[in-house]
């Protein structure tokens, strides 16, 4: 037999913070090394951080990379451990993304990446070359500096391996192993036996499944060791990295780590029998007659043994069942941990919450209110960094410790209703004892006095005063009383934001978190400048379907009970007056419903469908129970509107990433945000389709629009609310 002990990580890094990352970095080794491992592998640009985007392109990132790897080499970080750190080399003219490979405090070889992540949030083509050259390995000329420091000249660079006496250890960059022919496949066939994948993969719903069954399916067939490492946390941006490092061997899993975690630092240690991926390798003939023709990869020779000999005192890693989370607990814990991590690094004393009482931002409450709890079980746990972070930010006497989530929500949260004319005391109660379940600062505030103000200052200028359409108002007048709701409550908030703390003697600022979701994004129904303006919002990627379905199950996991109630409300603004026969709801002011909307945006974004695509699609799927013409008016009433409002996608607020087919506009979903909202080719074909599927000479009515363009401030009827 021969054994290894193999270590991996979930880090906890921010971009640009070299200390903090270095810090990381060398906690995970210790821990490594305490465990007894000899292979430790770290997420991909661990030093830097992943999220550096353009500071990628200054030489102090890749000049400060180089000066960490040679703390690190200088110490006894490396002694008796192969450790694959990620940073960014620059090699002649150019610019690449690498491991490079330490033992004993030398550098063993760089190994850049080939395939490159460029689409959805990834944009490492912008800042990296791919390496091409495949059947050789160069030499590096190491920087000045590092050379004297390391009594090395020059180190292997390339794509390669590292053929130690007893086994051979490759490396497999995060992209590299999604690729139509993936490195590991040739390695596995030139003898390697231990793949270690460094990567930066952020969280979206549903997705984890995806890559797990990318592990195993690159061990099952093949045999080998497969290390995963990953980020884990916000390096400062929208992304949210959500770990789960783990070990597979020979397409079983016997190692994983979580995937959402408050720790900075999480190691994920296996035992494995080289010997077991030899066996299997041997047992399959079609991977001995293809590796006995195989294409020679280079390899670095490295004169030290990894493996340990038979020992009935250690005992092997045994397969586990794969650990995963539902969706609901996705959106609990995913974004609670990305907003902990923006609150700790921010220098925010706490959040502020307009809530109303409605499904989105009692959503945003409940997921503060789950960060909350997250919080006091990891401090009741013994984590240090937690409890100083949360005595810090808690502002807590010495000695004193978080020990309850509502009184620690209670120090950092304020919730504040923002009542008019038209609420109604359903939503008003409704946000009090959520509030009182999270055990947030609330607040309950009238802004009927300022809408009047406003308006008898329009008054005074114009001589006019709007009217809601309800009370013979035109649709324009109604628009504008609703928006100037709307945007009230944002000024307000952001007011209370900046000069609460200092009224309850208290340092520092309160973070706006705003509460639209991905739907309301993409159909444009929110306020250009309201509420859905905020500094951070944890909710903007997640459909108005998965908020419901987490609604439900907060309200038993979370023990936040009112949330049952609030999941069966209707929907609804509560921008326009309540009447005895009439009330304001989401889904006939959008002239849809959020589940078309959620089957909108995936044919959309996701299957890239333009109106013809989706009108096609749609007669698949609706055919059963509409008619082609009736698909085609809700086509068109869809990209009407999402077109009519995509330049509000230009100012949406920073928000957490977890689904594929949001439309955020600032890196993920890049489009123009002034249309032709008549579409009158596109429709035009739609019409040409109804034609002929009806087999009607007439077809069927284009949507009279005009050009539809709304400038800041201003809309067509139910648009902008």
């Amino acid at each position: 037999m021969r054994l290894l002990k193999v270590a991996t990580c979930n880090l906890n890094q921010w971009a640009m913070d070299f200390d903090c990352n270095v810090k990381h970095i060398k906690e995970s080794i210790e821990e490594a090394k305490r465990a007894g491992a000899v292979i430790r592998l770290g997420p991909e640009l661990e030093i830097t951080g992943y999220g550096c985007e353009d500071h990628f392109l200054e030489l102090d990132t890749v000049n400060h990379a180089w000066e960490c790897l040679k703390d690190i080499l200088l110490g006894h970080w490396t002694d008796g451990i192969l450790c694959s750190f990620g940073m960014p080399v620059i090699k002649d003219s150019e610019r690449y993304n690498c491991q490079v490979l330490c033992y004993n405090r030398k550098i063993i070889m760089i190994r850049p990446k080939m395939w490159l992540a460029n689409d959805g949030n990834y944009r490492e083509l912008r800042w990296f070359t791919a390496w091409k050259l495949k059947d050789k390995l160069v030499d590096f000329q190491l920087p000045r500096d590092i050379s004297e420091a390391l009594s090395q000249t020059s180190v292997p660079f390339g794509y390669g391996y590292i053929q130690f006496l007893d086994t051979a250890v490759a490396a497999e960059v995060c992209e590299e192993l999604f690729t139509p022919i993936p490195p590991h496949a040739e390695l596995a066939l030139n003898g390697v036996e231990v793949f270690m994948n460094a990567s930066g993969s952020h969280h979206q719903l549903r997705k984890l499944d995806v890559r797990l069954r990318a592990f195993i399916g690159a061990t099952h067939t093949r045999g080998g060791v497969y290390m995963y490492s990953n980020h884990q946390g916000c390096d400062g941006g929208r992304l949210y990295y959500d770990g789960c490092s783990c070990v597979v061997v020979n397409g079983d899993l016997v190692a994983q780590g979580s995937q959402f975690s408050l720790k900075d630092v999480e190691v994920v240690v296996a035992h494995v029998d080289l010997d077991a991926v030899a066996s299997l390798r041997g047992s399959i003939s079609s991977f001995q007659e293809q590796a006995s023709y195989k294409t020679k990869v280079p390899s670095v020779a490295a004169s030290y043994s990894l493996c340990q000999s038979f020992n009935l005192k250690i005992s092997l890693s045994s397969p586990l069942e794969i650990n995963y989370h539902c969706a609901e607990e996705e959106i609990a814990f995913g974004p609670g941990c990305w907003l902990w991590d923006y609150l700790r690094r921010s220098g925010a004393s706490g959040f502020l919450l307009p809530l109303s009482g409605g499904a989105d931002s009692s959503s945003v409450a409940a997921i503060v209110g789950c960060m909350c709890q997250l919080v006091v079980k990891e401090i009741a746990n013994g984590d240090e960094q937690v409890k100083a972070d949360a005595v810090r930010i808690g502002h807590y006497a010495e000695g004193e410790l978080p020990t309850d989530s509502r009184e620690f929500a209670r120090r950092i949260f304020y919730t504040v209703f923002m009542g008019s004319e038209n609420s109604s005391e359903a939503t008003r109660t409704r946000a009090k004892v959520l509030a009182d379940e999270v055990g947030s600062w609330h607040l309950d505030v009238s802004i009927d006095g300022i809408v009047s103000a406003l308006l008898s200052l329009f008054q005074t200028l114009t001589g006019k005063r709007p009217r809601y359409k309800v009370d013979g108002g035109s649709n324009i007048e109604n628009l504008g009383l609703q928006n100037i709701q709307a945007r009230i409550r944002m000024v307000l908030a952001f007011m209370l934001a900046s000069l609460l703390p200092w009224v309850h003697s208290k340092p520092g600022f309160y973070l706006v978190l705003g509460s639209s979701n991905v739907d309301e994004g993409l159909r444009g129904y929110l306020t250009k400048y309201d509420c859905s303006s905020a500094d951070i919002n944890p909710i903007g990627s997640i459909s108005k379907q998965d908020l419901r379905a987490f609604l439900r199950w907060a309200a038993t996991h979370l023990r936040y009970s009112s949330l049952a109630d609030i999941e069966a409300a209707p929907p609804t603004a509560e921008l326009e007056p309540i009447r005895s026969n009439y009330s304001q709801l989401d889904e006939v002011d959008m002239g849809m419903t959020y589940e078309e909307l959620s089957v909108y945006g995936r044919l959309r974004k996701i299957y890239r469908c333009g109106p013809v695509s989706m009108f096609k699609n749609l007669c698949y799927r609706w055919g059963a129970k509409l008619s082609p013409s009736e698909v085609a008016e809700k086509v068109k009433h869809f990209f009407k509107y999402y077109s009519i409002n995509r330049h509000k996608m230009t100012v949406l607020t920073p928000s957490y990433h977890a689904e594929s087919y949001s439309p955020e506009d600032n890196r993920f979903d890049l489009r123009q945000f002034l249309y032709n909202s008549r579409w009158p080719y596109q429709f035009g074909k739609i019409d040409e389709l109804v034609k002929e599927l009806n087999g009607d000479s007439v077809g069927v009515r284009r949507e009279s629009s005009g050009m539809g363009v709304v400038a800041a401030g201003s809309g067509n009827p139910n648009v902008g609310l």
